[in-house]
């Protein structure tokens, strides 16, 4: 079969259901959102620290974390984006959210996004579940490539994505407006041979 003529969502028969399905690592998991969701999202994304480094501002109501949870249904209908909430591994109130973004079937790519609370920073939670995101992306997803936009400032990110094996490739400059201002992105991509590897030596 010629490229264009590829199926539009071959991701689809990988993710039959209504729902992304439940990921868990030892210390954290990743699960569905739904509208219940929206106080504790809004908690998360209307903190200044935790979208400091990020392409938009803080969430001034909840009627915000309501659409993002409502445009996040879309997109998993439409398997353009699936994101999920993310928890402790022994409880249920989302503490944070891990999106596997951009998602190209044709190309099997997509670009890994992620946020945490401000009062669960430094508990590994993190470190935890994305190569279990990972295995997932790159396992049933049959991904060949991860990418990454980051704020050059945000050196945690930066730090745990090296750690995990991702590869600095580049640096936009000015790509995103926020608040009146400019952010300069660094780009980073994994690659599934990389990230195979990557795994052995764990």
């Amino acid at each position: 079969m010629a490229p264009h003529q590829q199926a539009r969502y071959p991701l689809a028969a990988m993710l039959d259901g209504s729902q992304l399905p439940e990921i868990r690592s030892d210390r954290a998991r990743l699960r569905w959102l739904d509208a219940s969701d929206a106080p504790a999202v809004f908690g998360i994304f209307s903190n200044p620290e935790v979208v400091q480094y990020w392409s938009t501002l803080p969430m001034e109501s909840e009627a915000e974390a309501q659409a993002l949870i409502a445009s996040v249904h879309k997109h998993f209908a439409d398997h353009t984006l699936y994101q999920w909430g993310v928890t402790a591994a022994d409880k249920d109130e989302v503490i944070g959210t891990l999106t596997l973004a951009s998602l190209d079937a044709q190309n099997r790519r997509a670009e890994l996004g992620f946020a945490l609370a401000r009062s669960a920073w430094g508990q590994g939670i993190m470190r935890s579940i994305i190569p279990a995101a990972l295995d997932f992306a790159f396992g049933a997803l049959n991904l060949m490539r991860v990418e990454a936009d980051v704020d050059p400032n945000n050196t945690r990110s930066l730090g745990l994505l090296r750690e995990l094996g991702f590869e600095r490739e580049g640096l936009l400059r000015e790509r995103w407006r926020v608040g009146g201002g400019a952010q300069d992105s660094v780009m980073l991509g994994l690659l599934r041979r990389e990230w195979r590897a990557v795994e052995r030596t764990d």
